[in-house]
């Protein structure tokens, strides 16, 4: 199966899912209203509320699933995931908004010593199905989000498990008021809002983590720069960052490799870094490294060091100081150092019949370049013909 095809069965399969709690959201939440409102069990309708929180989260995720993976365009170069932690933001604050009427109304119910009639089998029965089949839920929606390697759809999952567990509080209220405790209903009831308040506050909280490009852990962190460097030709690495994006990682660090390598061979070895990352964290989407030459971490901003002249003006100045000079003026190749602050420079020139004359050049050179500031390093090669 291709990428694209692959990837679109996925979405399919994480809707399915999500429909499927929708539903069950909806009847449970509805009939939970309704017989909690017609035997007066307050714990029973604030639970039918969570349950439409949850309905809530599902429409939620049915939407930033759609949204939020759309493929990056040229307004939303790093894609569309932030429509998901707005979205988390928003609901975090309904929820919240919602627990505290559930929690204030309940507590001066309970205050005010109310008589709560017994609510009777049926609405003890409803709590069961509704734990029951919460739990399913549960556990359907986690089974795929493992096999999707989805955050969101855990995440999801994780709040019907929350439901299963206010309803279990609900029971509890709804056996004690059947038995003579009435207030055991209300204090359920207050119980619920604090579990819904307190799933709201944590949405809000990851959704504010993310917005303020909140590191990975520490430890995870360590791992990345730990197996970063297990890469052949990585001598170091420092400064990396990560942050997240819809339940994406985004990670730029630099990496340190020999002075001298080529620039493809650098590359390569960057792309060899991202390659073992992305396969040791599904979650990373996005990988920038920069290639230095040395070890530059000490410097808090790397780009208020001294300016050093380019190639063209490299050249230029040689070419003023080494214009009378054979190996010069017959080079078949330059190449460019930036090392400690100075330009190393590697002269390549013709193959010479008598080897103390390449030594003679190689004087002369150097002793002409010495009023040139940058110059560091000097090295002269033989090369066969003209590159």
């Amino acid at each position: 199966m291709t990428e694209p095809n692959r990837a679109q069965a996925e979405t399919r399969e994480a809707h399915r899912v999500t429909l499927i709690g929708a539903v069950i959201d909806t009847l449970l939440g509805i009939a939970k209203v309704i017989v909690g409102y017609l035997v007066g069990s307050a714990a029973l309708v604030a639970d039918g509320i969570h349950s439409f929180s949850d309905l809530a989260t599902d429409t939620f995720v049915l939407v930033a699933m759609h949204y939020g993976r759309q493929a990056p365009d040229r307004n939303h170069p790093y894609g569309h995931g932030r429509i998901e932690t707005l979205a988390t933001l928003l609901l975090g604050s309904v929820l919240i908004f919602v627990a505290g009427g559930i929690a204030w109304a309940s507590l001066m119910r309970l205050m005010e010593g109310r008589d709560i009639m017994p609510p009777g089998m049926w609405a003890i029965g409803l709590a069961v199905i509704g734990i029951i089949g919460k739990e399913w839920i549960f556990r359907y929606t986690l089974r795929v989000a493992k096999r999707l390697d989805s955050r969101l759809l855990a995440a999801n999952a994780w709040h019907s498990r929350s439901d299963a567990l206010s309803t279990l509080v609900v029971l509890i209220g709804l056996v004690g008021a059947q038995f003579g405790a009435g207030w055991l209903d209300a204090l359920a009831a207050v119980t619920v809002g604090v579990l819904i308040g307190k799933i709201g506050g944590s949405l809000i909280w990851e959704a504010i983590r993310e917005l303020v490009d909140t590191a990975l852990p520490e430890n995870e962190q360590k791992q990345m720069r730990h197996l970063a460097k297990q890469v052949h030709g990585v001598r170091d690495v420092h400064q990396l960052r990560t942050r997240t994006l819809g339940g994406q990682v985004l990670l730029d660090l630099h990496i340190v490799v020999a002075p001298r390598v080529t620039v493809s061979e650098a590359h390569e070895i960057g792309n060899q870094v991202c390659r073992e990352l992305s396969q040791a964290f599904p979650s990373l989407s996005d990988v920038t490294f920069h290639i230095d030459p040395q070890d530059d971490s000490d410097l808090d901003d790397p780009t208020q060091l001294p300016s050093q002249p380019l190639r063209s003006e490299v050249v230029a100045a040689l070419d003023e100081a080494w214009h009378g000079i054979e190996a010069w003026q017959h080079r078949v190749a330059l190449d460019l150092h930036y090392l400690d602050n100075q330009i190393d420079v590697s002269l390549y020139t013709p193959v010479l019949d008598n080897p103390k004359k390449l030594d003679d050049q190689a004087s002369q050179l150097r002793k002409a370049g010495e009023a040139l500031p940058w110059l560091g390093r000097l090295r002269v090669w033989q090369g066969p013909g003209k590159a």
